[in-house]
């Protein structure tokens, strides 16, 4: 029995992707240590080089602390800088590089906690330890000292860059 040109070809075609899928796997390996430490100073860079554009456009003379912390103290305050322990009540905006507003006192009322105690931000816990009673700042968290690659979960999304502006009422 004589086949068609084209069948022939057909079954010639299948045997040999079936002889070939063995070598066209993919492997997949795990990242490495390496890997996953040279991803995070890529990201840490790239945040870095937001938040100066940031700082830029908004001709904001601002300082950067050695974990990785922005801050521009736009009012000094009085009386001792505050430190673990204390009890402090801020007035605040809490928002992402492009403007949306995240939190606000306004709406939520003053923000309560004890410095070094509290459960907040590392940033906020590191920005607000460089001011006095009656201060203001502008504090600028990258994500790994705010809400890292989860976010809050409810407005602040992943690996977001946060914008604080911060009044203290009050501390003890």
């Amino acid at each position: 029995m004589k086949m068609p040109l084209f069948i022939w070809l057909l079954l010639v075609f299948f045997a040999i992707q079936c002889n070939n899928t063995s070598d066209n796997k993919v492997i997949r390996q795990k990242p490495g240590k390496n890997d996953l430490t040279d991803l995070n100073r890529y990201f840490v860079q790239k945040d870095r080089e937001r938040i100066q554009n940031y700082i830029e456009r908004k001709n904001l003379q601002m300082k950067e602390s050695s974990t990785g912390l922005w801050y521009y103290i736009s009012k000094e305050g009085t009386g001792n800088f505050f430190s673990d322990n204390d009890k402090i009540s801020i007035n605040y905006v809490c928002s992402l590089l492009d403007g949306t507003e995240c939190y606000n006192s306004e709406k939520l009322g003053p923000k309560e906690f004890i410095i070094g105690k509290s459960d907040i931000e590392a940033g906020l816990n590191e920005g607000l330890r460089l001011l006095k009673p009656g201060g203001e700042a502008i504090f600028i968290l990258p994500p790994f000292l705010a809400y890292g690659l989860v976010g809050d979960g409810k407005s602040i999304p992943s690996r977001s860059i946060l914008v604080y502006n911060i009044k203290i009422r009050n501390g003890n």
